[in-house]
């Protein structure tokens, strides 16, 4: 039975119903969530940022120096995810201490919503507003996440998170992809709507973001019930926001006091440590080839909008089948298995991208390796968060997947910025992308120390 808050009175009948409303309402927020992940981060916003707010190949002139529209792109998602990581742990640490989880995840769903939708008024040149809308709309994206792959192991069990992990992300590509769906119309066919040619524009593309997040992250909020586990305080302190005052300490010096504790007692979890340690470096090579994909469509391949949600929505139909497979066979043959043959997979990717056009012409060659990269893309990361839960104690949910979190995000700062300085000095998109081996070699190195099952009774133990 998977674990849920459920009052004892209730029938059996009744209580499938409850675990079933509460895992599909979980799984509904990477519905709602990932139109922020395919539209903008992914495959338009992008693309528009790099070659029409940032100059594309002309870039933009900061401090002297002129930096190409997708080297900007690189260092712009770097840093962000720098204040993502640094925030994640000590918002973990902090919503373990007060038990509102929910809290913390709706304001940086709402926190995200609100600055999807201002990019909407971002234009060509707007590269500094622009980016700052764009920071702060991933910082929510990325810290609400947060949050709600923490009630992961709420609602799940040992034998089933693999599936349930999955669940979420076949969700977040089908609800990714449709959204994708209704933007090609918007730009490319309103006459279907009954509208003129020209009708939306990219902008409405963003805007329509904000929406959908806005209206699908409401069932999560709304059944999904947060078990009161929080850990308690000592005396004289508080995880509100006043002013410091004698003997109370504020909510950042309790979180930085509870991340230096995990720091310490994470000792006691030497699989999960090396685990995220992994993952930390091969999410890496995963991310940088998510953010880069659809600039590299456009500059190398020559693909046109159009032809890019084409080919992104070709990816978020094969990744939905391929995170479910991957699910189901995690659960069968471990999730440390599955990872590491996703890895192997990934750097085959990666060495064809590089001679891209080697056997066929280029846009052949690159609808094929989506195709590939889509039967590993959801899986890869959808088991990578069911490892974590299945290592992780239950009374730290928030605290470990805020390390979790920091692992994902570090991996964001370093992959980008490394390619984006590639693409500043070499002027090529096509360059850097031989860098994302290096990062999934050495994740699977690591990864290949990882014992699950010590791993589970050190949970246990905890």
């Amino acid at each position: 039975m998977i674990q849920t808050e459920i009052c004892p009175e209730l029938d059996s009948g009744n209580k499938e119903k409850i675990i079933r409303l509460e895992t599909v309402s979980w799984g509904m927020y990477d519905w709602a969530n990932s139109a922020f992940a395919t539209v903008i981060l992914t495959a338009i916003f992008s693309k528009y940022f790099a070659q029409v707010v940032a100059g594309g190949e002309r870039g933009v002139e900061i401090f002297g120096i002129n930096i190409h529209g997708a080297a900007l792109w690189d260092f712009i998602v770097a840093i962000a995810m720098l204040i993502v990581a640094i925030i994640s742990p000590i918002l973990g640490a902090i919503a373990d201490f007060s038990a509102k989880r929910r809290t913390f995840q709706i304001f940086f769903c709402y926190l995200g919503v609100i600055f999807s939708g201002l990019l909407f008024f971002v234009g060509a040149g707007d590269y500094l507003i622009g980016s700052l809308f764009f920071i702060f709309a991933l910082i929510g994206f990325s810290a609400s996440i947060v949050f709600n792959d923490s009630f992961l192991i709420q609602i799940s069990t040992e034998k089933n998170i693999g599936r349930i992990s999955s669940l979420g992300w076949g969700l977040g590509y089908i609800g990714g992809g449709l959204l994708l769906l209704i933007n090609l119309i918007m730009l490319q066919f309103p006459n279907l709507i009954g509208l003129p040619k020209d009708y939306f524009t990219v902008q409405d593309c963003f805007l329509s973001v904000a929406m959908w997040w806005f209206i699908f992250s409401i069932p999560a909020f709304m059944f999904i019930k947060e078990k009161p586990i929080g850990s308690k305080l000592h005396e004289g302190e508080s995880y509100r926001f006043p002013l410091i005052k004698s003997g109370v300490t504020t909510s950042i010096s309790i979180g930085v006091k509870r991340l230096n504790h995990t720091f310490k007692s994470i000792k006691q979890h030497r699989e999960l440590f090396k685990f995220l340690l992994a993952f930390l470096i091969y999410n890496d090579g995963i991310e940088t080839v998510i953010i880069m994909a659809s600039i590299f469509g456009a500059e190398v391949v020559k693909m046109d909008t159009g032809e890019l949600i084409l080919y992104f929505l070709m990816i978020q139909g094969i990744a939905f089948i391929g995170s479910i497979v991957f699910g189901h066979f995690a659960d069968a043959a471990g999730k440390k298995t599955a990872i590491i043959i996703s890895l192997i997979i990934w750097c085959f990717v990666s060495i064809w991208a590089y001679f891209l056009g080697i056997i066929w012409d280029m846009k052949t060659e690159y609808w094929i390796l989506g195709m590939i990269a889509a039967t590993v893309l959801g899986g890869s990361q959808a088991i990578s968060r069911s490892f974590c839960g299945a290592l992780t104690p239950h009374e730290k949910a928030a605290e470990f997947f805020g390390f979790y979190a920091i692992s994902g995000r570090f991996a964001t700062i370093f992959g980008p910025l490394i390619y984006g300085l590639i693409i500043h000095f070499t002027k090529s998109i096509q360059a850097g992308i031989l860098s994302v081996i290096i990062f999934f070699i050495v994740g699977m190195l690591i990864l290949f120390t990882v014992n699950e099952e010590k791993g589970v009774l050190e949970k246990n133990n905890s």
